[in-house]
């Protein structure tokens, strides 16, 4: 069993090519907690189980931690093969044993664990931009022979690290993860172009936190406090109306197209 997050279509993309492999069934973690879904899954015999989630700020995001908080797998032991495949632009940092971490907290394990270099979606820096498309078709054919490899380990429930952790992991993750989470993790810098908006609704619809509300046909953030600045309300609008402060004027969207 896979459980997925994903808000611009990477992680998505991931874990359908991971499941076409290994022939896992795959459970959309956001499906689960906004639709109030039971958070018990009962395993069968011999089951894997699989987190594929993108990097946020090289560290776990919060959707994935609270679902983690509640998980509750029956028929699950030390003899399950456990799992997570992170998908970032660039680097992991330590996410994987952050992630580690989290599992432990509530009496899980991880086996493996494996990284794929996806199309960069992050905009919210002056210095961070969208891959051009060159770039972006490579990534994707790196991460699909990745992903092969890492399907036939799966299937034979290898253990191991497989990360692309970068140069300074234990910086990323720490310093540079605590500054981004602090200030860049917020929806006060959301505004939305009167103008370009076509009223859709799309943006409430996909937004993963349940942080958006349509008045009068535009988007309104409600400052909950769960935003995590996926940008899934800015990369999938169809007008190109939601901007994140000025870092992100002009740069453009990125949606990963999967079913």
């Amino acid at each position: 069993m896979i459980f997925y997050f994903s808000a611009t279509g990477n992680s998505k993309w991931a874990a359908q090519l991971l499941a076409s492999k290994t022939n896992d069934r795959i459970v959309s973690i956001v499906d689960v907690l906004c639709d109030g879904s039971s958070c018990e899954f009962a395993l069968k015999a011999g089951e894997k189980i699989g987190f594929v989630f993108p990097v946020h700020g090289w560290r776990v995001p919060s959707i994935v931690r609270e679902f983690i908080s509640c998980v509750k797998l029956q028929n699950y032991h030390e003899s399950t093969y456990t799992y997570a495949l992170c998908t970032c632009g660039d680097s992991a940092g330590e996410t994987m044993k952050l992630l580690e971490e989290h599992l432990k907290d509530v009496h899980l394990h991880l086996n493996a664990t494996y990284s794929a270099i996806m199309p960069e979606s992050y905009i919210g820096l002056p210095f961070m931009y969208l891959d051009k498309e060159l770039r972006e078709c490579e990534k994707i054919r790196n991460a699909t022979i990745r992903i092969d490899k890492f399907s036939e380990w799966i299937s034979e429930s290898r253990a191991g690290e497989h990360v692309d952790k970068g140069a300074m992991p234990r910086l990323y993750s720490g310093f540079l993860g605590g500054f981004f989470h602090e200030h860049l993790v917020t929806d006060k810098c959301f505004s939305v172009d009167s103008k370009k908006c076509i009223g859709c609704g799309k943006c409430e619809k996909l937004c993963p936190v349940g942080d958006i509300q349509c008045h009068d046909g535009k988007p309104v953030w409600l400052h909950n406090g769960k935003c995590m600045t996926c940008y899934a309300c800015l990369h999938h609008c169809p007008s190109n109306a939601i901007s994140w402060g000025w870092f992100t004027s002009g740069k453009g969207q990125y949606v990963r197209k999967v079913k």
